[in-house]
């Protein structure tokens, strides 16, 4: 519950930050094909950590892991309060930025989010490096390990173990923390966010459907509640500067890797729908078919979600909240499969 607790500011305070901010700023006219480039890379990106973090939550939960890597189990209880926090959170935030400065805010976010992209990054990397590395590579093991007292008091605080393959990841995590922190540049900062949601729909698992019904239900009425009835939501997007974002250029092709007229999708966007999506990938697997059709229909769901939200917003010119279309979608598609196979109780259950 703990790491619940402490990633829902961080995915939900702007989780619409995406949707309301994937216009460009008003002076900048973005061409079609800058406008269609930046919005297509941000759906592949979207769709990137919830079909690998999908496959990881299915590997994670079969595989005995560390303490560590344990994933965190969404009850109804905490799906129900998830809401009500991250509104407390969003508040809280939109006062600080309002009392304090953003400048030494922003600052302090910066060394707390570099910290978690650097252990983020790692994580995510570490099954990678496995397979590139050499079987020749000389891996030796470590442990870090801290005690409190002595004899039979001993009580242990910290038992890590590790090897030199998770030190390559740490270092290399390390150099785009540095970069993301000295240049604050997009590149870095969509790392750290693609860390992020992948290893928020890995280990964040909701224990059954009904569970996943309620978080996104409430999360609906949230995320309406702040975009379309205060300008909460709008206001700390904007002061927010940390990796909480996917963000892509919409003058990429005139100003290369120096464009800086972005448009923008929330990790909530990506995390509170994926984990839901990878319960459905859990499921398919539970079933012993062989097949993966509520994974599939799901996922289809949140490309049919996402891509609508950007119609709306881009007819309309106003910003629009993303679970307002991916919610219907996301547990619409599957509930719908699920009435024409007749496996509809057996889902919830």
């Amino acid at each position: 519950e703990t790491r619940l607790v402490s990633v829902a500011p961080s995915l939900n305070a702007t989780d619409s930050n995406g949707t309301e901010a994937l216009n460009a700023t008003a002076k900048f006219v973005a061409t079609p094909e800058g406008t269609a480039l930046a919005y297509g890379s941000l759906v592949f990106m979207a769709l990137l950590p919830i079909f690998f973090g999908a496959l990881r939550s299915v590997t994670c939960s079969k595989s005995k892991v560390t303490s560590s890597d344990m994933p965190e189990t969404i009850t109804s209880r905490d799906a129900a309060r998830f809401p009500i926090i991250a509104s407390c959170t969003l508040f809280g935030l939109y006062l600080f930025f309002k009392v304090f400065s953003q400048e030494y805010i922003n600052l302090l976010l910066s060394v707390y989010f570099f910290a978690l992209g650097v252990l983020a990054l790692s994580h995510t990397m570490s099954p990678l490096m496995t397979k590139v590395f050499p079987a020749s590579f000389p891996n030796k093991q470590y442990q870090l390990l801290f005690t409190q007292g002595t004899g039979e008091s001993k009580e242990e605080i910290v038992n890590y173990e590790f090897d030199t393959k998770n030190l390559v990841c740490l270092l290399i995590s390390s150099v785009v923390g540095v970069w993301y922190l000295l240049k604050k540049h997009w590149i870095a900062n969509n790392l750290f966010g693609l860390a992020f949601a992948l290893n928020g729909v890995e280990l964040l698992h909701l224990n059954n459907v009904s569970t996943g019904c309620i978080l996104l239900g409430g999360l609906f009425v949230y995320d309406v509640f702040w975009v379309f009835g205060t300008n909460v939501m709008v206001t700390v997007a904007k002061s927010f500067e940390a990796p909480i974002k996917l963000v892509f250029p919409q003058d990429l092709l005139e100003k290369g890797l120096e464009a800086s007229n972005f448009a923008m999708l929330g990790l909530g966007d990506i995390v509170i729908p994926g984990i839901f999506i990878a319960l459905l990938l859990r499921f398919d697997v539970s079933l012993k078919k062989n097949s993966r059709t509520y994974f599939y229909s799901s996922f289809l769901a949140y490309i049919f979600g996402l891509g609508l939200t950007i119609f709306v917003m881009h007819t309309f010119k106003h910003a629009q909240p993303a679970l307002l279309y991916l919610v219907p979608a996301c547990v619409g598609f599957p509930v719908i499969v699920a009435l024409f196979k007749g496996e509809l109780t057996e889902m919830f259950r």
